[in-house]
C-alpha cells in the first residue's frame, strides 16, 4: 500500500519520500545572495524531514528581479554561493531543486525604474502595471535566459531545475488569453500561446542535458473570466509529458478566493483543493505529478496518493509554521499540520509564522 513516506523518483533524482516543499519567496535574500537568515530556512526545512526542498523562485536575468528579497542565478557569479546551501542539504539526506522565473508584470518593485516585458500590453490583473509587448527578439532572449539560468543550476550542483509557468507570472501570462492578446504565433490558439513554455522547455533541456531533472510549475486552471482552462492546461501538460520533462507542479489560480495560496482550510473537505484537477492531469501524462494547495494532513493526502496517479504533495506555508512536520509525522504524531492558512506569515521582513515569533 502507498504511503508518503515510500521513497520515490523525479527523473534519476531519488528522493526519500513523497513530501516537498513547494517553492516559496522568502524575502530573505540580499541583492541576489544567500544571507544567514535564510540560509537557516532551508537548513531546518532539511533537517525537518522534507524529501525535496524546491527554492523560492530566481531571477534569470540581471535587469529584472520582480520581488525583493529574492535569490539569482542571472549570471556565473552566483555559482559557487550556492555550494554551501547544497552540500548542507544533501548531508541531511534531502535533495534541493531551483526554481527560476521571470516575473513580468505581476509586481509592485521599483517599476518606475526598469522596463517590465509582457505578452501583450495589458495592465496586469492586480498589480495594474502595464508591461512592453514582447518582440520576437525579446521572447528569444527570455527562452535563451531560463536555459542559461537551468544550466547554472546545474553546475552549481542543485539536484534539479524547475521553470516557473503558474500564478500569472510571465510564462503563465502567454497561457491566459486576458493577458495574451497577441495576433502572432505566440497568440490566440492554446498551441501558440503555450509555444514560449515549450520553447523555454526545450532550450532548458539543450543546455542541461536529459540526465538532468527538469520541472515545472502550472496552473491546473487561471480561475478567472477569460483565462486558462483547466483542458487547455491539460493539453500542455500532455505535450511537455510527450517531450520529456520529468515532474509536473499542478497549482492553480492567477487572483481572488481562488489563488494559490487559499485562506481558510479548516476541514478536511477544505484540503488538497487542486486534487481533482491533478488527478485528471496525472491520468493523461507519463511523469509524476505533484499536488500542491492545502495540503494539510496524512490521512488526506494518502487517500488521494491511493486513489489516484499523483506521486507526490507539496507545501509551503505549514513548513513555515512547523519546519519539522515531517518528522513528526514520521514519529508518529499524525495530526494534520498546524498551519491555520492565516497567510500572516508574508511579512516585509520575511515569511515567519505569527506563531513563531
Amino acid at each position: 500500500m502507498k504511503s508518503l513516506f515510500d521513497s520515490t523518483k523525479l527523473g534519476n533524482m531519488d528522493i526519500k519520500n513523497r513530501i516537498v516543499r513547494s517553492a516559496t519567496w522568502e524575502r530573505m535574500a540580499k541583492d541576489g545572495r544567500m544571507t544567514d537568515k535564510l540560509f537557516n530556512v532551508y537548513r531546518n526545512l532539511a533537517k525537518g524531514g522534507v524529501g525535496l526542498i524546491i527554492t523560492g523562485y530566481s531571477y534569470i536575468v540581471p535587469e529584472e528581479c520582480p520581488n525583493p528579497g529574492m535569490m539569482g542565478i542571472c549570471d556565473d557569479s552566483y555559482i559557487d554561493e550556492y555550494r554551501a546551501l547544497i552540500d548542507m542539504v544533501h548531508k541531511n539526506n534531502c535533495k534541493i531543486v531551483m526554481q527560476i522565473a521571470y516575473g513580468g508584470s505581476k509586481t509592485r518593485y521599483n517599476t518606475e525604474d526598469r522596463t517590465i516585458l509582457g505578452p501583450s500590453a495589458v495592465p496586469e490583473i492586480n498589480t495594474g502595471v502595464i508591461p512592453k509587448e514582447m518582440t520576437k527578439k525579446e521572447i528569444e532572449y527570455i527562452v535563451k535566459a531560463h536555459g542559461d539560468a537551468a544550466l547554472r543550476v546545474k553546475r552549481a550542483g542543485f539536484d534539479g531545475v524547475q521553470f516557473h509557468s503558474a500564478h500569472g507570472y510571465l510564462l503563465s501570462q502567454f497561457l491566459n488569453p486576458h493577458h495574451n492578446v497577441r495576433t502572432d504565433e505566440y497568440g490566440g490558439s492554446i498551441e501558440n500561446r503555450a509555444r514560449i513554455i515549450l520553447e523555454a522547455f526545450g532550450h532548458i533541456r539543450e543546455k542541461v542535458g536529459n540526465d538532468f531533472p527538469v520541472l515545472i510549475k502550472i496552473n491546473c486552471s487561471d480561475f478567472m473570466d477569460n483565462g486558462l482552462t483547466f483542458e487547455e492546461s491539460k493539453y500542455v501538460c500532455r505535450q511537455l509529458s510527450l517531450k520529456g520533462i520529468d515532474g509536473i507542479e499542478i497549482s492553480g489560480g492567477v487572483t481572488g478566493d481562488k489563488y494559490a495560496i487559499r485562506m481558510g482550510i479548516k476541514t478536511s473537505k477544505d484540503e488538497s483543493y487542486h486534487s481533482q484537477y491533478a488527478k485528471e492531469i496525472a491520468d493523461v501524462v507519463d511523469v509524476p505529478v505533484i499536488l500542491v494547495g492545502g495540503n494539510r494532513s496524512v490521512v488526506g493526502m494518502e487517500n488521494i496518493l491511493r486513489n489516484s496517479n499523483i506521486d507526490m504533495f507539496s507545501m509551503s506555508r505549514p513548513f513555515i509554521r512547523e519546519s519539522n512536520l515531517v518528522n513528526r509525522w514520521l514519529k508518529g504524531d499524525l495530526k494534520k499540520s498546524k498551519c491555520i492558512s492565516c497567510n500572516q506569515c508574508f511579512r516585509p521582513e520575511g515569511n515567519i509564522c505569527i506563531f513563531n515569533k
